[in-house]
């Protein structure tokens, strides 16, 4: 009973890829998987924890037998690319010093951030560091998802709400978001806010319909006619 699982993780290799994409002599494993922590922590740290923050939601890496391609899946390409292309060539120098190793670094833009877990959760955590209400800042973000097309969205804040004495967990959820089904993409996201008065976690799920299927923005669905009902 209780069993929670990462949804993400419950679905990787079975209807979502590998986020790290490589293959490795049993001697190399544990260094590359140590390169690949590195990686993902120095990137998280400087795009998404300092100004400007880029946005970064996912970062993909693939290797060859001597180079090592990093993919930053982010809402904000621009910040991330500079002008001229000079923050991302910064960007590849500092990770080839950290990794001694040649790195090319690509850049995929996420057309609807609104869809994304880990961008909804770090919108969320950012609002409570700027104290702003809790229920209004889940509410505000569950509802821009849901017009941006998703079939379900559930958030889950938990700590010291408000700055309440005694910490609880709060949620709130529209839509469905069924997570027993493996042909159901749900997307999964998790941040932390670190307020005055102590953690708070925020934890995302997004329901965008089975896999296959394109997210239709509520604007557009409501422009449709609505279907008759058969008469038997």
């Amino acid at each position: 009973m209780g069993q929670k699982v990462n949804p993400i993780g419950f679905r990787t290799g079975i209807t979502l890829d590998w986020k790290s994409r490589w293959y490795a002599p049993k001697a190399a494993y544990g260094e590359f998987l140590i390169e690949d922590h590195k990686i993902r922590r120095f990137v998280d740290e400087r795009l998404n924890r300092r100004p400007p923050y880029a946005a970064v939601s996912k970062v993909e890496i693939e290797r060859t037998r001597s180079d090592v391609r990093v993919v930053l899946h982010t809402a904000r390409p621009g910040l991330v690319i500079g002008p001229k292309g000079a923050e991302v060539d910064k960007l590849r120098e500092e990770l080839e010093d950290l990794v001694d190793r040649k790195i090319s670094v690509n850049i995929v833009e996420i057309k609807q951030p609104d869809l994304d877990a880990q961008l909804v959760a770090e919108g969320i955590a950012e609002q409570l560091k700027k104290r702003v209400s809790f229920r209004r800042a889940m509410k505000m973000r569950c509802e821009a998802t849901m017009g941006a097309g998703a079939r379900g969205i559930r958030v889950m804040c938990s700590g010291r709400l408000g700055g309440a004495e005694m910490s609880r967990c709060e949620t709130q959820k529209l839509g469905s978001v069924p997570l027993q089904s493996l042909q159901a993409n749900v997307d999964y996201g998790y941040a932390i806010a670190k307020t005055t008065y102590g953690t708070i976690g925020v934890k995302t799920w997004i329901y965008l319909g089975k896999f296959g299927e394109e997210p239709i923005p509520q604007e557009a669905s409501a422009g449709r006619a609505p279907r008759r009902r058969a008469r038997l």
